[in-house]
């Protein structure tokens, strides 16, 4: 049973530590509002994730039988991330010094944006699907309750533990580089229009 925990952990941390979105937002909250919210956030991320693994785990038929509903879904994420992009590039070009980042400039709880965010997240779920059943094949997880569910916890502290490294690195990194909001939010528009281009890839 530790051992699915372990598992589960190293490859979710793995798995956060490119740049992404999630990552990249994780940053944002700390530098303009608090870690206290980045810490909120990355719960909500972990929850969803935790969510979207546990159907994977129990409902790999049903997931290999209905690959349109999931087309469709891909989808729509290409054009919210794309869409998130050009309104990114355009925040950067209004920006004013004190004004929040995009995704940030709203009262919605910390905790549900990322939730939202981590919804709007399906390559997860192949990524998922992919190395769940690599681990079932290799017997390094066993297929039972107790198993699954030490691995899918596993996975929730391995998401908040990437996204540490990018609350506490990233922060660290901007306040030595001196980086401005618009700067941020240029990154941003940057980062949404590659996942767009990397879902759109996916789908294709």
């Amino acid at each position: 049973m530790i051992f699915s925990l372990f598992l589960g952990m190293v490859l979710s941390f793995l798995g956060q530590l490119p740049l992404g979105t999630m990552s990249y937002t994780a940053t944002q909250i700390v530098v303009q509002e608090n870690f206290r919210n980045a810490w909120k956030y990355s719960m909500g991320v972990a929850l969803v994730e935790m969510i979207y693994l546990y159907g994977v785990l129990t409902g790999m038929h049903w997931i290999v039988k209905n690959p349109t509903l999931f087309t469709i879904f891909n989808w729509i994420t290409v054009l919210i991330f794309l869409l998130l992009g050009v309104l990114g590039f355009i925040a950067a070009q209004k920006q004013e010094k004190s004004k929040k980042a995009l995704l940030l400039n709203n009262r919605l709880d910390r905790f549900l944006l990322g939730i939202t965010m981590s919804a709007l997240n399906p390559a997860q779920i192949p990524f998922w699907f992919i190395w769940t059943a690599y681990f079932l094949n290799m017997g390094w997880l066993q297929a039972n309750f107790a198993s699954f569910n030490f691995f899918t916890i596993g996975s929730g502290l391995g998401t908040i533990c990437g996204l540490v490294v990018y609350m506490y690195g990233g922060n660290w990194l901007v306040i030595k580089m001196k980086t401005s909001n618009r700067t941020l939010n240029t990154w941003m528009g940057i980062i949404f229009i590659l996942a767009s281009i990397v879902q759109l890839y996916r789908v294709l």
